[in-house]
Parts: C-alpha cells; structure tokens; sequence
C-alpha cells in the first residue's frame, strides 16, 4: 500500500495477462481521514468503474450542461467524456477503481459505448442485479489481494461472454491511439476501408465517440500529460502534439477541461481529476 497524500493510501498489483488488452489502471484506495472534496474530471480517452467498499461516492454534473446533476450513491459506471465534469465526495472513500480502454468498456459492458456517452450511472445499472451481490463480497472481505482476485475472476468470465469489437473498430482505435489523435480521420478510413458514414456509426457505437471528437480528446490527454511534467514550454506542446497554434491549444483546453494550459499545468492532475 502506497500513501498518495494526507490520509490517503493506494493499493494495487500487476493485472492478469488476459486482462491487460483492457485496462489502463486497477488499483484500490482507502482514505483514514473523512474529508469531503471537489474535483474536476477531464476527458483521457478511457472509460471509469468505481467500486465503492464503504460510503456512498459522489455528486456529478457537467460543466455548463443542462438538467440536475447525477446523485450517484453507490458504485459507478463513467462512460468516455467529451467536457469536463465536477465531483463532489463526502471523504472516507474505501474503494476500487478500473480505468478502462473504450473497447474494454464495450466487452464488459456488452451495451452500445454512446448510451454512456457524457453519463455516470450506477453499477448495476449497467451490470445488472449480480453487480451488487459482487460489491458485497468484495466489501466483506479484508484483504485486498484477496479482493483483487475475486475481482480479476469477476472480470474475466463477463469479458470471455461480452461482444467482440468489429476489427475494422478496433483498427481504426488503435490508429487513432497510436498517434495520440494525430493521424487525419480520412487516412483511417482509407485504411479501414469503410465510407466516412459507417465507420463514424460503428466507432460511436462501439467507442463511444466519434473518430473526430475522439482525435481530440486524444490530443489533448497527451498534452495535459506533457504539462504535468512540469517545465514545458506551450509551443513544445502545441507542435508535439498536432496543435495549429497556441490559440487552438488555448481554445481546446477551454472546450474540453474549462481552463487554460497554464492552469491545468499549475493544478494537481491524478486520474483525470483535477483538484479543486
């Protein structure tokens, strides 16, 4: 167990090789300290299961969206984002947390990725009834190595039995990946070998967002990856990162995160949450 900060411990352990295809992180947290806070989450390309051991878990809403925020009271779903989004935590979290490549998403979730689109749903919502006879077993049991894997069994069967992304899909997501978003939508389609129409209806079902809107949010995740770093000069990371200008980069952290490079660079980024 390793602290992160204050009263707050993290937990994990390398993933079974079968699972690894799907994942970007697994790892559990525990907090001493019942300490409510707020964060903003930004958009990172990948879809969000928490797993709540012990209190409820958070308040969502979208920045300058429309309707009442989502009151989520156990165990949660996020689905890929493009803009950002607030959470308020009551403190005292006990509880596990699985960054998750869209296509993984897509195999565990067996639902079409845009119904999650912008939307944090309970557990069981998207999982069903046995979702929550899983939390309690998990949440009965001390030891996280042991928690780890009856959660890795858990994952593995609902993955051998979930829908197989289409390969001209997944092709097309792992060209956008590789280049952080950088390669042009056209040349994706020329290699996948669909019309610009299909292959836009099939990624957004099974990515959750368009091949365009998901080159953005690639190219900016790498670019809040090179702030965090520290001491990075903004035309370095307007041109690494396939930015026409310091305008446009400007213009993109607005749309997408609601503050500039320099404040994100001068701001606290764990997760896709920024400290508020």
């Amino acid at each position: 167990m390793t602290r992160v900060g204050g009263d707050r411990w993290r937990v994990t352990r390398p993933w079974p090789e079968p699972l690894r295809p799907y994942l970007h992180s697994y790892a559990g947290y525990w907090e001493a300290t019942v300490s409510p806070f707020r964060v903003r989450i930004v958009p990172t390309g990948r879809a969000v299961v928490v797993i709540s051991l012990a209190a409820p878990f958070a308040r969502a809403h979208r920045l300058r969206g429309t309707g009442t925020a989502e009151h989520v009271v156990g165990s949660l779903v996020a689905g890929l984002e493009d803009g950002p989004r607030v959470l308020d935590h009551p403190g005292g979290q006990e509880a596990i947390r699985l960054e998750l490549t869209p296509l993984g998403a897509y195999r565990l979730f067996a639902v079409p990725m845009r119904e999650l689109t912008n939307r944090v749903v309970e557990l069981d919502g998207v999982l069903g009834p046995r979702a929550g006879e899983l939390v309690e077993r998990l949440s009965a049991i001390g030891d996280w190595g042991t928690r780890f894997d009856l959660l890795d069994a858990a994952l593995l069967a609902r993955l051998e039995r979930g829908p197989a992304p289409a390969p001209e899909v997944r092709h097309a997501w792992r060209l956008l990946a590789r280049s952080a978003g950088a390669m042009p939508i056209a040349r994706i389609t020329a290699e996948v070998g669909w019309s610009h129409g299909y292959l836009v209806r099939r990624f957004t079902e099974q990515i959750g967002l368009t091949p365009k809107t998901s080159a953005r949010v690639l190219r900016f995740h790498r670019a809040v990856g090179l702030l965090a770093r520290g001491a990075v000069d903004l035309n370095e990371v307007t041109s690494a990162c396939g930015f026409y200008d310091q305008a446009h980069l400007n213009r993109e952290f607005r749309a997408l995160a609601d503050v500039t490079p320099g404040e994100l660079a001068a701001a606290r980024v764990a997760e896709g949450a920024v400290s508020l």
